[in-house]
């Protein structure tokens, strides 16, 4: 059901959340982008310029704004791209590149892009903040399940395994309370992806709820931009070719990419002047810009969520609406594949096109749990998560508030 932002601000200012008789604890799963990465290099192969590093000992990689910069760029995307494996089907880190995903279980990698702890990298940290105004403590009832986001769904065992023994540990830590799991963008399709291979006994033990924050249930067109020309993250002095070649290395760019069950075949997504391509021409695309391991990416990934299929727990919807997002990438002959598009603006949140923001309409029903849904017109894929509005709404679930109105 839709909840209106007035009466959603009206029950929470008057009613309060101090009155809450239950702490759930929260779990928190971040998007694409939304982990902080270390790197120790050892390299023996030469970099792209003099001036890159080849030996150093633990550094933050993802993300260090002073390694985006022009010219060093080029050093970050050779440290952060990986190479993929036709037999294997897996990707790796370039030889002599060492990663690490460093604060499992906490929050303090979450909650800031780097390590800075500067607001102008803040992540979960406006959510977090409000909940330890309300008694809530760090890495007791609010924990984090950083990841490795370069990579897709079909290379996270070892994730899913730890996110299971962490959801075990502060159910226990918690004395024996249910949790509540909170995802930003691609952290919703993996946690959908956790829940369907849990059965019904253990989300009834373990899990009171999810509420899911902009999440692309059926992909994104961008992410078709970053596949073909690149994106700049929005750091204006970065150019997107220069990004490319990290944006193509990592799975989980195809992961995002359109579904074929959310776009139909024959609407058409790029317009270049040889061909126009639709979400059933995925092959032909990665095949003209000369990177068919795009679509092998794509192939290893497509079906292993089953986006439409519930997750029969109660969940939560928040998302923003109404902000200019790419619907149709147009290229001509200067652009296509190594320049940036023209694009046909759609409705979503800037990143998300609606219709894969409403993906979890399909899911209604298919099961008895409740699905509450929250739409913040005007509010754009990553500003959602410190506007008041989302605060409020995570804070009334996580304290049982949220059931009383």
């Amino acid at each position: 059901m839709n909840c209106h932002l007035f009466l959603l601000s009206f029950i929470y200012i008057f009613t309060g959340t101090n009155a809450a008789s239950v702490h759930y604890p929260v779990i928190f799963i971040p998007g694409d982008g939304g982990s902080q990465i270390w790197a120790r290099l050892n390299r023996t192969l030469p970099p792209p310029h003099f001036f890159c590093a080849r030996h150093s000992d633990w550094f933050e990689l993802w993300l260090d704004l002073r390694l985006i910069i022009p010219e060093v760029i080029d050093c970050f995307v050779d440290n952060m791209r990986l190479t993929y494996n036709e037999t294997t089907k897996k990707t790796s880190n370039l030889e002599g590149v060492e990663i690490q995903v460093p604060g499992f279980g906490e929050t303090s990698t979450i909650e800031y892009f780097d390590a800075s702890g500067f607001s102008y990298s803040s992540y979960f940290a406006p959510i977090v903040r409000s909940l330890v105004t309300l008694g809530y403590t760090r890495g007791v009832n609010l924990r984090g399940a950083p990841y490795d986001f370069r990579r897709g769904i079909d290379e996270q065992e070892e994730f899913f395994v730890n996110f299971t023994k962490l959801v075990q540990d502060t159910y226990e830590l918690n004395n024996q309370t249910k949790i509540v799991l909170v995802t930003h963008s691609m952290g919703g399709p993996f946690a959908l992806y956790w829940l369907h291979r849990q059965t019904e006994e253990f989300k009834t033990k373990y899990i009171r709820s999810m509420v899911n924050i902009a999440a692309p249930w059926g992909g994104a067109i961008k992410a078709l931009r970053l596949m073909i020309s690149g994106d700049n993250i929005d750091v204006y002095v970065v150019s997107p070719f220069r990004v490319r070649p990290y944006q193509r290395s990592a799975p989980s760019t195809a992961f995002v990419m359109p579904s074929v069950n959310f776009w139909n075949k024959d609407e058409v997504v790029v317009v270049t002047p040889q061909r126009n391509y639709t979400v059933n021409d995925y092959e032909a695309l990665f095949n003209d810009i000369q990177f068919p391991t795009g679509y092998a990416y794509w192939l290893n990934n497509k079906d292993l969520v089953q986006e439409q299929d519930p997750p029969k727990i109660e969940s939560h919807q928040i998302y923003g609406s109404q902000m200019p997002t790419p619907g149709v990438l147009l290229y001509d002959n200067r652009t296509f594949p190594d320049l940036p598009p023209v694009v046909l603006p759609d409705n979503g949140d800037g990143t998300v096109n609606i219709r894969s923001l409403l993906g979890f309409k399909h899911w209604e029903s298919k099961q008895n749990e409740d699905i509450h849904s929250l739409e913040i017109p005007g509010v754009e894929h990553l500003a959602i998560l410190k506007h008041p509005t989302t605060i409020n709404y995570v804070t009334q679930v996580v304290t049982g508030q949220f059931d009383k109105n």
